[in-house]
């Protein structure tokens, strides 16, 4: 059983069903010509689905429920969302300030998750419409401002493969109102949090019970990549036709083949720490523990002249 760092859309579709008191009505399945089912899945076929990822078991408060869209506002409110979510742009907390990572200032994220009427108790379940690659970014964050991890959950599938199969309505979203500001827990006190520096990383390298992976595509790798590191690209375990994940068994299946098992010690990078945001996310759905995030990544690395290997050469 995986953890509840992924959810499945029917799964939400449920929650989002108890809370509005009118199902969003599944669609046309155009694929196949009839009606789908997917809306009309009950709670004891939710959870004997081999495809649903949250361990059923965590018994959410529904008034503790948060539901966040990543995308930009004119896309929330124009195109449309979830019933029930509240938008959090990925641009407002992706830092363009220094070289050793994108994360937001303490008070910004405070702002952004107070104004979206979040509480540190809420479980987040967050999405976009990329995969779930910007929504990941935004559930690192969280983490590692101090949310607790097992509260926060990637949708598996974004907007778009939701649209396909929900309704979806258009506006402002939720109520954002909530009693009290939300309170972030400053970086340096988060004992749990992923995030390794430039010299842990630089040790790693050296480490053989740690394996350095590179999760961009395999064109950017050739060009230069840490020393050591293996290519695994954060789309590998992305099914292009659903726009979610692939099967639990097929992602596990792709890790181990590439040599990162539950074993090992896992230390990710990209450019800019977007990209291994997912990759995080989707290793601890799995299990996986032992997950360095390196949120300074190539940037950091070559503004300190870090070594790099070119098509597998020094």
């Amino acid at each position: 059983m995986e953890t509840g760092a992924v959810v499945d859309m029917s799964w939400l579709a449920t929650r989002v069903d108890a809370i509005t008191g009118a199902a969003p009505i599944s669609k046309p399945d155009t694929r196949s010509g009839t009606d789908s089912q997917r809306g009309d899945i009950s709670e004891s076929q939710d959870t004997t689905n081999s495809n649903i990822d949250l361990d059923n078991s965590v018994d959410i408060n529904l008034d503790q429920l948060s539901i966040v869209d990543v995308r930009d506002t004119w896309e929330f409110e124009g195109i449309g969302h979830i019933p029930e979510a509240v938008n959090i742009p990925f641009d407002s907390f992706r830092s363009e300030a220094g070289d050793t990572g994108m994360l937001p200032e303490r008070d910004d994220w405070e702002r952004l998750l107070t104004t979206a009427g979040i509480a540190k108790t809420d479980d987040i379940v967050a999405y976009d419409d990329t995969h779930g690659v910007f929504a990941a970014r935004f559930l690192l964050t969280a983490e590692v401002y101090g949310h607790p991890p097992e509260k926060l959950h990637l949708l598996n599938g974004d907007y778009s493969a939701w649209n396909q199969a929900y309704n979806t309505i258009s506006g402002t979203g939720a109520d954002t109102t909530h009693s009290s500001a939300y309170q972030a827990t400053a970086q340096s006190d988060v004992s749990s949090s992923p995030l390794v520096g430039y010299e842990t990383v630089r040790t790693a390298i050296d480490d053989p019970a740690a394996v350095l992976v590179d999760t961009r595509d395999p064109s950017e790798y050739a060009a230069g990549h840490l020393p050591g590191a293996i290519n695994l690209d954060w789309r590998a375990v992305v099914d292009d036709e659903t726009r979610g994940l692939k099967p639990p068994k097929e992602r596990k299946a792709i890790f181990d083949s590439a040599g990162i098992t539950s074993k090992t010690h896992v230390v990710l990078y990209c450019n800019t720490a977007r990209r291994i945001s997912h990759t995080y996310i989707v290793l601890r759905s799995l299990g996986y523990t032992d997950i360095d995030f390196y949120e300074g990544s190539l940037t950091e690395w070559r503004a300190r002249d870090g070594a790099l290997e070119t098509e597998g050469k020094t």
